[in-house]
């Protein structure tokens, strides 16, 4: 593990037109030469195309249907103030968590801490180098918290690639203090089930839990066995965290979950969960599982309790991920058709697949229902070029509204309104236009999170992005200030 302390980095500003065994005590203050980027945890390779389609997307940007090469455009109430682009972590960038003036982004080579005190000129305090696919990130307090879901020949920072059928590999959770923001120190590791593709924090004052979303097992895969219907529960003493361990395994899907094809042709089989998003104040969950949404209780954060399961066999191909609403009324969930490999905001797969799915949630405790009102996709033209797909985003916190703001990969980034949860509509945008006309490729967003006033972007392809939105619609968020934001752990933003 290699802690690469860096000046400011330079940034390129574009127009509005357009401590278990094997655990390293501390980071190593050496080259990168100690370990490097792992080529067996690399994104998705690009994919060709054919030359009528490469033709239809060269004829789209000439007659202004689409942003040309790399083009930035967005509306009027958007004003992107700041890029950095890649330095030393060259893999592809995944999700971003918050705590003060600092962004914390992961990147499938390890992680990267920005100084966001001046969000027009964000400064790069440490990289971390420490492969495994895809390093989803939070923190809290004086830890951060990285998923590895990429089968690895150890716990440590500078493994190699290994088959997930030999019995040593290794996957799950990693734990680093973070108490000095320039030198972050590895301090425990997890083995879990099927690794960890994503996890979420349900904080307490002594302890952190942790949800650990995984999925695909295989009966040859020793650390990975079917049926793996639930999720594990790590327990981490604050005070201790090398004591970290799991603590349960609760089964959601005693029945095996949605069977997928042939009974339901074009959606997942559930074999896990892709990511769950917790409301700790209203001991809420709800979860993106493959061919199902769940809502669920944590009153009881080891002993979680499903309150309500659904389904959409028609238009939903793969559950994967959430948000409330702040009412708690309403959650929204994504589906990631394509498995974020495919252009799929385009008139041949239509404003419904591969949409949001908005949903009411009616009754009261133990007796709540998931009721479904409507989809939301973007309807901005994409080429058949742009990996484009509905992924992570969050809650912009005004009273009264719900406001949200959504990554879609190459479709950029979305501002929505959802407040009529039948008539969702967007509301401002930001993207960039194909990286090349010749080949499907993964770019974009891959998050885009709400922050003390401003739109933070983490880019698959070029880097950390900065957005101001002004809106009367969306100002009063700017009122609303946090010391911590992972978006999986939703905050109560109005009883503060």
């Amino acid at each position: 593990m290699i802690s690469l302390h860096t000046s400011p980095v330079r940034r390129r500003r574009l127009g509005v037109a357009t401590a278990a065994a094997g655990l390293l005590a501390t980071l190593l203050m050496a080259g990168p030469a100690a370990a490097t980027p792992d080529p067996g945890d690399r994104g998705a390779a690009r994919t060709g195309v054919s030359a009528a389609q490469e033709a239809e997307a060269a004829a789209a940007i000439r007659n202004g249907e689409i942003p040309g090469v790399d083009e930035i455009v967005h509306s009027s109430n958007i004003t992107h103030l700041a890029n950095v682009p890649k330095d030393a972590l060259k893999g592809t960038n995944t999700d971003l968590a918050f705590q003060g003036k600092y962004a914390f982004a992961g990147n499938y080579d390890g992680f990267r801490i920005f100084d966001i005190s001046d969000p027009r000129s964000p400064r790069t305090v440490s990289q971390v180098l420490c492969p495994g696919s895809q390093n989803d990130i939070s923190v809290s307090g004086n830890l951060l918290f990285l998923s590895t879901d990429s089968s690895r020949s150890d716990n440590s920072c500078t493994s190699t690639t290994q088959p997930a059928t030999e019995k040593s590999s290794w996957e799950g959770m990693k734990v680093f203090d973070i108490s000095d923001k320039r030198n972050p120190k590895y301090v425990a590791a997890v083995e879990t089930a099927c690794g960890s593709h994503t996890h979420t924090l349900v904080p307490e004052r002594k302890n952190v839990y942790v949800y650990v979303s995984s999925y695909s097992p295989s009966a040859t895969f020793p650390d990975c066995q079917p049926p793996h219907d639930g999720i594990s529960v790590i327990k981490v003493p604050r005070n201790a965290p090398e004591k970290a361990a799991v603590v349960n395994f609760p089964v959601l899907f005693p029945d095996g979950g949605n069977p997928g094809a042939p009974d339901n042709p074009g959606v997942s089989r559930t074999t896990g969960c892709h990511d769950i998003t917790v409301l700790p104040s209203k001991d809420l969950a709800a979860g993106a599982c493959m061919g199902d949404g769940l809502l669920f209780s944590i009153k009881d954060p080891e002993n979680p309790k499903i309150i309500d399961r659904v389904q959409d066999n028609v238009n939903f191909a793969f559950w994967h991920s959430a948000t409330f609403n702040q009412t708690t009324d309403k959650v929204v969930f994504t589906d990631e058709l394509g498995g974020g490999g495919a252009a799929t905001c385009n008139e041949e797969i239509g404003p419904k697949r591969g949409a949001n799915g908005i949903y009411d949630i009616v009754g009261r405790g133990d007796h709540r229902k998931l009721v479904f009102r409507s989809y939301f996709k973007i309807d901005r033209p994409q080429a058949d070029t742009e990996v484009c797909v509905a992924h992570n985003g969050s809650i912009i916190p005004v009273k009264g509204r719900d406001l949200m703001v959504q990554a879609w990969y190459q479709g950029g980034v979305s501002v929505w309104d959802f407040t009529d949860s039948s008539k969702p509509k967007e509301i401002g945008y930001f993207e960039r236009g194909p990286v090349t006309t010749d080949a499907v490729t993964t770019a974009g967003p891959w998050s885009a999170y709400y922050y003390n006033g401003y739109i933070y972007s983490n880019d698959i392809a070029k880097g950390f992005d900065v957005l101001k939105l002004d809106d009367r619609r969306t100002d009063p968020a700017k009122r609303v200030r946090l010391d911590e934001l992972n978006v999986q752990t939703q905050p109560e933003y109005f009883s503060r």
